[in-house]
């Protein structure tokens, strides 16, 4: 299959990629309808308060995710596009490191957790999550395949997983479970995961037994990916500490405030996938660009901020005219959150480019500024959040969270040697680079 010539795009880069990319496009849509249709059931059958416990506990835990992940995902894709002969090294090497980091986030999440409680959520829901940071190591054999382009076998374990973990929620709803059944099927999905990571890998003919931890390649490791460790945990304040600030500033509704915003949060990130996918798949064609053609380099990139920004604009229309309507349909209990989702979704504009400059950041070596990007969002979306909760509850977060989007992704524009790529994501969000195309065909 081939795309059509399109002036202005790289026919032949795009072609060798659109299958591999399509790929896992289509198990992260298929992924994301399933999960979509059994949240909202979900949501539905535990109402707000319950749903706010749950979402909470969730958003807590996953605020040390990014330890147990170390940063290291796109930097084991580049180290095995280089050095595929060392892949047993490469692999095992990550592995260990991610596992004792998911293992050392337990005590953590323990000692955070005396430090500052969160209020109606009892300890041992948290305690059950903080182990999914343990079991998630095994996703170092996803970057194995994206360093192969050989995403049929992400899209097959995605939507296997994702079908088993939905039936299983589906059968909770059915037998009336309690809240704490869905707080194990949670960690659940993180093992389905990783198991069928570890059979894929198998039938392929490889064998998890012959990885090796080698010390100088985990020294290496840290020291390019510590920014991106600290860059993790900024991304994880910012995209989850509102929903707790939310939960905790509201007091007495607090618990149920935040329900209902966790269900505009997880609407308006539906899509914050396809990013992640495409810049994923075409990751190792930027690489090759930037070894061979500096100007198609740069081509490959201003056609990536073109597709995040038509992509991104096109959702954030529809959900900010089609929100009443969304929660008419599928969540009637929690339709106040529809004003709050038409503001959040603005946000997945800002996320789609971030996410596709972050991988020039990674490219040119920049991650150091990855991570004081992330944290000047992070510090943004603290700050506003305080300022305007109060006044405006979760239509304040929902603000504070867009305008810390757009601050984090924008930074690169005060930095002179990234400046130029900041001017190339805003010709694409202004559509320049659209009507460049449109008239000078």
């Amino acid at each position: 299959m081939k795309l059509p010539a399109i002036k202005g795009f790289d026919e032949e880069a795009f072609n060798k990629y659109l299958k591999n990319t399509g790929l896992l496009m289509l198990g992260r849509i298929g992924s994301l309808a399933i999960k979509m249709a059994v949240s909202i059931m979900v949501a539905n059958y535990l109402l707000a308060y319950n749903n706010g416990i749950l979402t909470s506990a969730i958003a807590y835990t996953y605020l040390f995710a990014s330890i147990a992940g170390l940063g290291l995902d796109q930097f084991i894709v580049k180290e095995l596009h280089q050095f595929p002969g060392n892949r047993d090294s490469i692999l095992g090497t990550a592995f260990l490191l991610k596992a004792t980091a998911g293992l050392i986030c337990i005590p953590a999440i323990f000692l955070a957790w005396t430090i500052r409680p969160l209020s109606d959520i009892p300890y041992h829901i948290i305690l059950i999550l903080s182990f999914a940071g343990l079991f998630q190591s095994l996703t170092v054999i996803d970057s194995y395949f994206q360093s192969e382009v050989q995403s049929k076998y992400i899209m097959q374990v995605q939507i296997v997983g994702n079908f088993i973990s939905a039936l299983t929620k589906v059968m909770l709803i059915m037998f009336s479970a309690k809240l704490i059944y869905f707080v194990y099927s949670f960690l659940f999905d993180t093992v389905l995961l990783s198991v069928g990571y570890f059979y894929v890998y198998h039938r392929k003919g490889r064998n998890i037994f012959n990885w090796n931890f080698n010390k100088e390649l985990a020294i290496k490791l840290l020291h390019f990916s510590w920014p991106l460790i600290i860059s993790g945990i900024m991304v994880s304040v910012y995209m989850k500490i509102d929903q707790l600030m939310l939960k905790e500033i509201m007091g007495q509704n607090g618990t149920a405030e935040a329900g209902a915003y966790a269900t505009a949060v997880s609407l308006s990130e539906a899509l914050n996938f396809v990013p992640v996918a495409i810049v994923t798949s075409l990751f190792p064609a930027i690489l090759n660009a930037r070894r061979d053609n500096p100007e198609r380099y740069q081509k490959r990139l201003q056609n990536l901020y073109d597709l995040m920004a038509w992509l991104s604009l096109a959702f954030a229309l529809f959900v900010t005219f089609a929100a009443p309507y969304i929660y008419k349909l599928f969540n009637p209990e929690f339709a106040f959150a529809a004003p709050a989702l038409a503001l959040h979704v603005w946000g997945s504009i800002f996320v789609f480019l971030g996410v596709a400059s972050g991988q020039y950041l990674i490219a040119e070596g920049f991650s150091r500024l990855t991570f004081i990007r992330t944290g000047f969002g992070a510090v943004v979306n603290i700050v506003l959040n305080l300022i305007l909760i109060p006044k405006m509850g979760m239509i304040g977060t929902a603000i504070a969270t867009v305008i810390a989007y757009f601050c984090s992704t924008f930074l690169i524009l005060l930095f002179k040697k990234t400046r130029k790529q900041g001017y190339m994501m805003l010709k694409s969000l202004f559509l320049i680079t659209a009507f460049q195309k449109i008239f000078n065909r």
